[in-house]
């Protein structure tokens, strides 16, 4: 990667700077140092600004229920319903090494690995700009850094931002010198990645799929590239050395291996990887029926969901083009066209903003990969739009943002001060209050199908395996579950009666009924609830 860079470097100094620069010293002092320099503010700077803000009873939550039992000793998948492992031990370390448990450790624990992520990112755009500590090059960086920060939302999902990065950075460096160990290394990272996110595994293998079918038309001879086949083994053997540690797992925990299979095969179940919404295409929006501000937000996230499918298509019939012809390309754009494509089901599987921001990295280190490479009059008026039109649209979802533009209220969350919404307030005082009347000194509860955050909120281990219960269950399934709460003896039992999504089929009745009877015969209802949604539930000897 950085090899060729060197070299443009060194050439474009002047003789006086050659002498008294000794090349060696280049790679820490215009290469790593600024970008690193400028993800370490970048990063710092969010987090100081925001890291305090906002709380997830719902996603958020979910991520620290698991860190937190994880810490416990328990195991993802087998103990409780979870992401891959990766992102839980990756926390739990952490946050094991501060010594905390809280929310604020674990917001540091996903900061830290934002941070690789946003460093490759740059690092990726860097390569076009050298010099970056003078004037424009380091202009050009900060600009980009603060169109790849402001995309880096939802919080909680940061893991799968970072890991969309380092997979176009991945790919780059094999696209740069497709030589047999770069394919192995490939395969390992991706191997790796599968760890934190099954999803990005298959993503970076279909976008080393279509890379290694790419490098294979016309190969330079000159380079120790293997042919297709061979170069699909190298790759093929890093990917099993990379998932070593989950297969370890399979071996070693006893219950994770068919906890494991068992999370593949109900993906087949619900034939869905997530619960779709309608894309919101530009024309859909209703210009007249709502703010201006509001109305051209939405007209640009349409236009971003066929930008992030268009990039992709038009980009890999150009880069081939480009390769039939025997004209060079960049790695990156190589990178990052390939990936954009899987990454773009990611985002329609499920089309509102939240999962827009995870899959539009490929998509935005091309554009400002290209953008870096031409002439100032197209590559500052085209990077200052990308990084307007990425400010307009993601500004008002991050929660520094939100506490500024409305009050939020201060709380006290596992002995974190933090700044909330009123609505977040209200339902964290809600919980502490039924568990301080019906579950005192740690007693068990059962707050479902949302809120996971409920539990490490209130430090108490969930009765129920499904944590976060969103899709329908069989049968025997939901008698296992009733089980478990019928051996833990919850002291409230909340059910948050929302039919997601506006779909009815989607209320906790409809999708756990089994589970529904039981707690509606084994249990009291209180009829004081703050929200009517909010159906609560006493056990009977306490309710008499």
């Amino acid at each position: 990667m950085y090899d060729a860079m060197l070299r443009l470097t060194h050439t474009a100094m002047p003789g006086k700077l050659q002498k008294t620069l000794p090349i060696k010293n280049l790679p820490l002092i215009h290469q790593i140092l600024p970008v690193f320099v400028l993800t370490a503010f970048a990063v710092l700077a969010s987090f100081l600004w925001q890291g305090h803000k906002g709380f997830n009873l719902w996603d958020e939550g979910y991520l620290w229920y698991g860190a937190q039992r994880v810490l416990l000793g328990e195991v993802p998948l087998r103990d409780f319903v979870s992401y891959d492992p990766g992102r839980y031990y990756w926390s739990a370390a952490l946050m094991s090494l501060w010594g905390d448990s809280g929310i604020m450790a674990l917001r540091g624990a996903v900061a830290v690995f934002q941070a690789i992520g946003l460093f490759t990112g740059l690092l990726l755009i860097a390569q076009k700009s050298p010099l970056r500590f003078k004037f424009p090059g380091f202009l050009y960086l900060l600009l980009s850094a603060i169109t790849l920060m402001v995309w880096m939302y939802p919080r909680h999902k940061l893991f799968d931002i970072s890991l969309s990065i380092l997979l176009v950075g991945v790919l780059s460096f094999l696209v740069q010198h497709p030589a047999r160990l770069r394919y192995f290394v490939c395969g390992l990272c991706i191997g790796l990645v599968a760890i934190f996110g099954r999803n990005h595994g298959v993503y970076g293998a279909v976008g080393s799929a279509g890379v290694m079918g790419w490098l294979a038309i016309k190969p330079d001879s000159r380079k120790d590239q293997p042919g297709f086949g061979e170069g699909l083994l190298l790759w093929a053997a890093g990917v099993v050395a990379g998932f070593t540690p989950l297969l370890a797992m399979m071996l070693l925990v006893p219950g994770f291996a068919s906890a494991f299979w068992e999370s593949i095969r109900f993906l087949f179940e619900v034939k869905a990887t997530n619960l779709p919404l309608p894309v919101p295409w530009p024309w859909k929006v209703s210009l007249d029926s709502i703010p201006s501000e509001e109305a051209i937000r939405g007209v640009l996230i349409g236009v971003l969901f066929i930008g992030i499918l268009s990039f992709s298509l038009v980009g890999i019939a150009w880069i081939l083009f480009q390769k039939f012809y025997n004209k060079a390309v960049s790695p990156v754009l190589v990178a990052s066209v390939f990936l954009g494509l899987p990454y773009a089901h990611y985002a329609y599987s499920r089309a509102d903003v939240g999962h827009l921001a995870q899959s539009i990295f490929p998509l935005l280190i091309g554009c400002l990969v290209l953008l870096a490479a031409q002439p100032a009059k197209i590559k500052w008026p085209f990077a200052v739009a990308l990084c307007t039109m990425s400010l307009w649209v993601m500004h008002a979802f991050h929660p520094g943002w939100q506490c500024h533009a409305s009050q939020c209220k201060a709380i006290e969350i596992s002995g974190n001060h933090l700044m909330v919404s009123p609505e977040v307030e209200s339902d964290v005082r809600l919980l502490r209050k039924l568990a301080k009347e019906y579950a005192p000194d740690g007693g068990s509860f059962v707050v479902t199908p949302f809120w996971p955050g409920a539990y490490p909120l209130l430090n108490t281990k969930s009765p129920m395996w499904g944590i976060y219960a969103l899709f329908p269950r069989n049968e025997d399934f939901q008698q296992e579950e009733i089980k478990r709460i019928a051996a833990a003896s919850p002291g409230f039992v909340l059910i948050y009666d929302l039919p997601l999504d506006g779909r009815e089929e989607l209320r906790f009745r409809n999708t756990h009924p089994l589970i529904y009877r039981y707690i509606i015969e084994h249990f009291d209802r209180v009829f004081d609830s703050p929200n009517p949604v909010y159906q609560i539930y006493t056990g009977k000897k306490l309710a008499e």
